[in-house]
């Protein structure tokens, strides 16, 4: 009796252990959902203001904005280039590890451009403009790098897997055709037109007449073998013939 108390407590505190794991899963889950969804509408608030104020506002202000723009926009369509196409191709890694180095010198950007916006004095930082530009035209660059040269192998090996497929079918196509190779009229080792030739008379035309009914023979016999075949294959879209009524 002991023993099945034991056991019940056991179990009781299993299922306990094992709802407050449950609970605690799913509240995280729910916890990164909402903050992946702030991160988002934080984001499209950013970029939006950003676009408000690269064009339209004059001066150091409106071209800051745009660096910022300029530069988030680059990155995060690296990024989540880099992201999408390393679940299907294992060496894109070696680039997101790349472009995850390359986004310390992209936050640093950001956060100097961020401090420049709030700076009083516009003609520091209109002296200081030509190095920023400079060191966002270098990272952009990288970023667009790293991008297209995972676009374009992807497009490689798209193009590759489909001269393949092509080639592959054009050959099972050559084999469905096999029985159209024969001409009509011979067999398959022209022995027919031999025998039909050779068997000819001066005056008579009983060897011409044989060969062309040997020949007609073995295409209706061709044919009919091809027909039994695509007949017995079962295609969902082929219609199944009705019986015939008699009467």
């Amino acid at each position: 009796m002991e023993a099945v108390i034991l056991i019940l407590g056991l179990l009781v505190v299993a299922f306990l252990a094992l709802g407050v794991y449950a609970t605690v899963k799913v509240v995280g889950a729910a916890k990164r959902g909402v903050d992946r969804t702030i991160g988002q509408a934080r984001r499209t608030v950013e970029d939006t203001a950003l676009k408000a104020k690269s064009y339209g506002q004059a001066g150091v202000g409106g071209e800051l904005a745009q660096l910022r723009l300029s530069l988030r926009t680059s990155m995060r369509a690296t990024q989540e280039a880099l992201r999408a196409g390393v679940a299907e191709d294992p060496s894109l890694k070696e680039s997101l590890a790349l472009f995850e180095r390359l986004g310390v010198h992209g936050h640093e950007l950001e956060n100097d451009l961020k401090r420049l916006e709030r700076e009083p004095d516009r003609a520091t930082v209109a002296s200081r403009l030509p190095d920023l530009k400079e060191r966002t035209g270098r990272i952009t660059h990288a970023a667009e790098s790293l991008r297209w040269a995972a676009r374009d192998r992807a497009r490689q090996f798209a193009d590759d897997d489909l001269a393949a497929l092509n080639e592959q079918i054009d050959i099972e196509a050559g084999a469905l055709r096999h029985w159209t190779r024969a001409e009509p009229g011979t067999g398959t080792d022209g022995g027919v037109g031999a025998d039909a030739g050779s068997g000819t008379d001066a005056g008579s035309g009983t060897g011409v007449g044989s060969g062309t009914e040997v020949g007609a023979h073995g295409g209706r016999a061709e044919a009919i073998t091809a027909g039994e075949t695509l007949r017995g294959m079962g295609y969902p879209w082929r219609k199944t013939a009705r019986p015939e009524t008699t009467n």
